[in-house]
């Protein structure tokens, strides 16, 4: 039983580490009204281990953190990315649904924050267009692509203990 906190806890905190050098090797286009966050490419991995759900939330609170968010982006932020996966892992029995968690919490949320957060002039409707584009990049193109490559790999995600 010790093994599997472990293994968890490890897993967890392996995907907080990668989602938070993916938006800061890609900061560029990671922060901002306009933005395709690399990292959530890896919100599929609800799809292989329920540790992906803390990993990805506490990479998206550390990486919104160092990036300069101000503390409404950290916590609403992070909110929709929690949201997001946990929605995800609800859809794992359907491979290509657990995509669409992630891309409705954080259109629907992000908007918010840029408008009432950081004041960006620009409508809401707008902004969850942009918001959206952004996220069917990350995660459907991106994220697809990962999500086909790790289903060869399945196994290192597995844990009988987990599901």
């Amino acid at each position: 039983m010790k093994e599997n906190k472990v293994l968890f806890l490890t897993q967890a905190a392996l995907i907080a580490a990668v989602y938070v050098v993916l938006c800061v090797a890609f900061a560029p286009i990671s922060y901002g009204e306009v933005q395709v966050r690399v990292a959530e490419a890896l919100v599929i991995l609800p799809f292989f281990t329920p540790a992906a759900i803390p990993g990805l939330f506490i990479g998206c609170l550390i990486s919104n953190l160092i990036g300069g968010s101000i503390l409404l982006d950290v916590v609403f932020g992070s909110i929709a990315t929690l949201i997001g996966a946990v929605g995800s892992w609800y859809l794992r029995s359907h491979k290509y649904m657990v995509m669409l968690p992630p891309i409705a919490a954080n259109t629907l949320i992000v908007p918010f924050v840029l408008r009432y957060g950081y004041g960006v002039p620009l409508p809401v409707p707008f902004m969850m267009l942009t918001v959206g584009i952004g996220e069917v990049i990350a995660v459907v193109i991106l994220g697809g692509v990962l999500l086909n490559v790790l289903e060869r790999y399945r196994y290192i995600f597995q844990n009988k203990n987990f599901a």
